[in-house]
């Protein structure tokens, strides 16, 4: 049950910000019967929670409620979660995470248990950490979940777009995953250099999926940005976000301001703005997930800040047998890319022609 919940709340990410994307399943004990869903509605709520008791109805009195992060217990837009719950007359709760927001932070559950209810916690918790990793980074460390694509040929070596044109080495399938990745965010970063070698869209354009692209966002310490690029030229339909310098030339930024574009001035580094600064910013205007796309140099720079949370590595050619040891030379490729990381693979899988390899930094978060 707490599996279903799971796959609900990954379902939902990228269209919940700034709240985290929730799942949550109400079963029978005594049958085991899967009562109702619910997720975390686009736009934040209602809740999962409330969504589920709302299809339960009368059937929730004396059943089991799974939710992977721990219900919330304060007033906000909606009435605390809790509350539902124990309204609804549920008599046991699982929960898959606490809730690290000051305003819940062990609240919910207090909530629950004072109401006579049975709770239970940790279920599946490091899976359900990892779900809402968004919400809980940018609570505790003020900043989003940053997940790092990188495509790769079949050599490991990086592709370079020339005059605007994109270089593709993977197939169509890797690339919809890879379009998948973007809809599951809620912003996604480039470096100027990759403006300016691939054009990209940066949009996903999966049927179905096109409104959930995410805001498109550049770093370019030099606002070396051409104001006919695809970014710039479409700002005013999907969201472009510019960070650049302190120093920023004015006329500059306000010739960008003026094709619908907005501009962020941050703390500039040695070699251009301070990524840190850059996600403080983002998590600030609501952003809990960032997909970081390239190039290469981004990723060295995100890395040596100790600010991945993830990878995915699509690689163009199939998996070779013995899985243990091709998942350490994904680890070992990713980490020549991005120095200073200490990945464990997650999952690995081919995707038609390809193969994705999931890492995740070890130990990063406590």
């Amino acid at each position: 049950m707490m599996g279903i919940a799971l796959m609900l709340a990954r379902r939902g990410l990228g269209t919940t910000a700034p709240n985290p994307s929730v799942g949550a399943v109400i079963a029978d004990e005594a049958t085991g019967e899967l009562i109702a869903r619910g997720v975390t509605q686009p736009g934040g709520r209602p809740h999962a929670e409330t969504e589920a008791l709302k299809r339960a109805g009368a059937l929730a009195r004396g059943a089991t409620l799974y939710v992977t992060l721990e219900p919330c217990a304060h007033h906000g837009k909606t009435p605390p979660c809790a509350d539902a719950v124990v309204a609804a007359g549920i008599g046991r709760v699982v929960i898959g995470v606490d809730d690290p927001d000051p305003r819940v932070k062990g609240d919910g559950i207090a909530r629950l248990r004072a109401a006579g209810l049975t709770v239970e916690t940790g279920l599946l918790g490091e899976e359900a950490r990892w779900a809402t990793l968004g919400h809980i980074l940018r609570v505790t460390e003020r900043r989003p979940f940053v997940q790092l694509k990188m495509a790769l040929d079949a050599a490991g070596a990086v592709p370079r777009g020339k005059a605007g044109t994109p270089l593709f080495v993977t197939g169509s399938e890797a690339r919809a995953q890879g379009h998948l990745l973007r809809a599951k965010c809620d912003a996604i970063v480039v470096g100027s250099g990759t403006v300016r070698d691939d054009d990209p869209d940066l949009t996903c354009r999966l049927p179905g999926l096109a409104a959930r692209s995410p805001v498109r966002v550049v770093i370019s310490g030099s606002l070396a940005l051409s104001r006919k690029s695809k970014l710039v030229q479409t700002a005013r339909t999907v969201p472009t976000w510019v960070f650049t310098g302190e120093a920023a030339d004015a006329a500059q930024v306000g010739e960008l301001e003026s094709q619908g574009v907005k501009v962020f001035r941050v703390l500039p580094s040695a070699d251009g703005v301070l990524l840190g600064a850059v996600l403080t910013v983002l998590a600030a205007e609501g952003v809990t997930r960032v997909l970081v796309e390239g190039g290469a140099s981004l990723w060295r720079a995100f890395a040596a800040e100790g600010l991945v949370d993830e990878v995915a590595l699509f690689q163009a050619g199939p998996m070779s047998a013995g899985a243990a040891g091709e998942g350490a030379s994904a680890a070992a490729l990713a980490a020549g890319l991005a120095p200073g990381l200490d990945l464990a693979l997650a999952s690995r899988r081919r995707v038609g022609a390809d193969t994705l390899s999931l890492l995740r930094v070890r130990a990063r978060h406590s």
